[in-house]
């Protein structure tokens, strides 16, 4: 999770790719039920190619990535042998109208010893980051991980770089370990609620989403699958 959105909240929403932003209904091929919400990502429609608006950042090595087959679409394949990189993208949710997050995820191969509450060992298959804030002196995010080890459940303080002494990033170890393995989740969770909890104050808009692996830490391999991410008015 270091080098955190450098990039991602710079460059201005592409209206193709959220559709001006406005309430749309998000077809059952992504998530499998009609949802009115913000469509993020919707992989399993991309046609194989990833969208434009999605900026790949690689922090060490090279991005091994691709939208291959899956089921009845695509899925956008992330695989990482000691390195990380991450698709990012800016937008502009209000909370007060779609606070709930929605994903569809799968994790096929664990970094060994990954656990986020060290700087060592922050390594993760499967990393979804919300950025609410990147100013000069504040800078806020939540990361929502697949961690190794960390108990499912947990929550804390991520480690974060030197270089950004203003950042604030709480992870949330919504997967842990290879229990799982190979299955396609959907998960949700009110952003809100969780920034209230993590932050003590209301949250103003999400201006920020990433999609991350990393391995370079513990020196081993990972490999993660992303179909959708949706911004939704109800869980």
């Amino acid at each position: 999770m270091r080098r955190v959105l450098q990039k991602c909240v710079g460059t201005p929403v592409r209206a193709a790719g959220l559709a001006g932003l406005a309430l749309c209904v998000l077809s059952g091929s992504a998530l499998g039920v009609q949802v009115q919400g913000v469509v993020v990502a919707d992989f399993a429609q991309a046609g194989g190619q990833i969208p434009g608006e999605w900026e790949l950042s690689e922090n060490k090595g090279k991005a091994d990535l691709a939208l291959v087959p899956d089921g009845d679409g695509e899925a956008l394949r992330l695989r990482s042998r000691s390195s990380s990189y991450s698709l990012q993208k800016s937008v502009e949710i209000d909370l007060k109208r779609t606070p709930y997050l929605v994903w569809q995820w799968k994790v096929t191969e664990l970094p060994k010893g990954g656990d986020f509450r060290n700087g060592g060992t922050d390594d993760q298959a499967a990393q979804l980051l919300v950025v609410f804030n990147w100013g000069v002196f504040r800078k806020e995010a939540i990361t929502y991980i697949w961690d190794s080890t960390a108990p499912q459940g947990m929550t804390g303080k991520a480690p974060t770089p030197a270089v950004q002494p203003f950042l604030t990033m709480h992870a949330v170890v919504v997967r842990s370990g290879a229990r799982e393995k190979g299955r396609w989740i959907t998960e949700t969770r009110n952003v809100a609620e969780d920034y209230r909890k993590l932050f003590g104050r209301e949250p103003e808009k999400v201006i920020g989403v990433r999609i991350q692996i990393n391995s370079q830490h513990t020196a081993s391999q990972a490999e993660s699958y992303w179909r959708s991410v949706v911004f939704t008015a109800a869980p």
